[in-house]
């Protein structure tokens, strides 16, 4: 081996997923084209966008990108697992097809990574943006919170579990550095939905390695009308049938992980939170006979919870009247 190689940072592979937002798209290439970390490989898997997006890739003229186009639409999870499949980086970074990252992102996390063998995840703190990409200084000091960032110590920490998976504060689908080896991105299963990356999550807090907390804002998260929690409409209530089967599926697994009984209790409150929320979705898309099970298997657990009662009893309501009478919470 040349001392060249020797002394050559290691590969890091860029996963970037998307789907028919070429102008967000390109801000989010050009911010990894950018970083100041330069061995990389940017991995674009694009999920058979009705504007395809080559010739803006192209346009590059980076022969760092690989460019992956499906010949139809296999789903949110199965465009983003095919470019973490594809990477051959020694660490992966996800980065979404609507957000930016610092040009110094990678500079700061994959060195922690690097000084510490037993590391497998690196994450830092993030800005909020709009649609035009102003950074909301309030919605991002509310996220900080939200997450607990602002109250979590910089440097390792050896068991995350509930840095992960209570608090949530590991921002994995954006803002974080993982070690490629530990996880088998094959053996993701499809019922993790839109929830995957907690489930990621889930999958490095498992894997035995420790986490590093970097409290630096080094990323943008864009929050704008496309992102299914700003969505209206009949889409919005299958958006969030679809989270709520994904949240089911996952607090399910993570309720029968012996690893994780010390916080069952917290697993078992959001599987049955999620019930709810699919039994409410049901009864808003007018599947009422298939809403009620999952509202008694509430009551069923808990006994009295004042949102499942609503919903249930809106249930037994006739539609005309019901709408008049209340509207159920999200």
């Amino acid at each position: 081996m040349s001392l060249q190689q020797e002394c050559e940072p290691p590969l890091v592979s860029v996963i970037i997923p998307t789907y028919n937002r070429s102008e967000y798209l390109k801000l989010a290439i050009a911010s990894a084209v950018k970083q100041t970390y330069q061995n990389i490989e940017i991995i674009i898997s694009d999920n058979c966008s009705p504007e395809n997006p080559q010739a803006l890739v192209e346009s590059f003229g980076d022969s760092r990108i690989r460019f992956w186009r499906h010949q139809q639409n296999v789903g949110m999870l199965a465009n983003q697992q095919h470019g973490f499949k594809m990477a051959q980086g020694k660490y992966v970074a996800s980065l979404h097809d609507d957000d930016i990252w610092n040009e110094d992102f990678l500079t700061k996390l994959v060195p922690l990574l690097e000084a510490n063998s037993e590391l497998v995840i690196a994450f830092c703190d993030q800005y909020i943006i709009n649609a035009s990409g102003k950074i909301n200084k309030i919605g991002t000091e509310e996220n900080t919170r939200a997450y607990k960032r602002d109250k979590l110590a910089k440097g390792i920490h050896q068991s995350f579990y509930k840095i992960g998976l209570i608090d949530k504060s590991i921002p994995t689908a954006a803002s974080c550095v993982i070690r490629n080896n530990f996880i088998d991105w094959h053996t993701i299963p499809s019922e993790v939905g839109g929830m995957w990356d907690l489930y990621l999550t889930y999958l490095c807090c498992i894997s035995g390695g420790s986490a590093y907390y970097y409290p630096e804002r080094l990323t943008q998260y864009r929050a704008h009308e496309q992102t299914d929690t700003m969505l209206s409409g009949s889409r919005d209530v299958q958006a969030k049938i679809r989270k709520a089967k994904s949240e089911m599926f996952c607090y399910q697994v993570f309720m029968e992980d012996p690893r994780l009984q010390h916080f069952k209790t917290y697993f078992q409150r959001k599987w049955l939170e999620a019930n709810t929320t699919l039994g409410i979705g049901l009864l808003r898309s007018e599947q009422i006979a298939a809403a009620r099970p999952y509202f008694w298997q509430v009551l069923n657990q808990q006994k009295f919870d004042v949102r499942t009662i609503a919903a249930l009893t809106l249930s037994f309501t006739p539609r005309v009247v019901a709408s008049k009478l209340m509207k159920i919470p999200k």
